[in-house]
């Protein structure tokens, strides 16, 4: 699972925005809106006759799929970078 996010905004006229975000104490703050979100998609897979357990397996190894993932977004002079590690 993800620990730590970091996200970096450079922008041409300020100095560059380094955010570190640490991912467990997010996800315990967000956690009814997790458990609502979980709910919902049983219940989709439900409807469209896709098996709860795979689904829920396939997602849960995205997740742990992501740490070393880089993400950087160029929009004419400002850029996004976002790292997960």
């Amino acid at each position: 699972m993800p620990q730590l996010v970091t996200v970096g905004v450079k922008r041409p006229d300020r100095s560059p925005i380094r955010v570190w975000v640490p991912v467990l104490p997010v996800v315990l703050v967000f956690l009814p809106v997790v458990v609502l979100a979980l709910l919902a998609a049983a219940v989709a897979c439900h409807v469209y006759r896709i098996s709860v357990v795979r689904a829920l397996d396939t997602g849960w190894r995205i997740v742990c799929a992501l740490p070393g993932t880089r993400l950087d977004i160029e929009y004419s002079r400002t850029a996004v970078l976002v790292a997960i590690r």
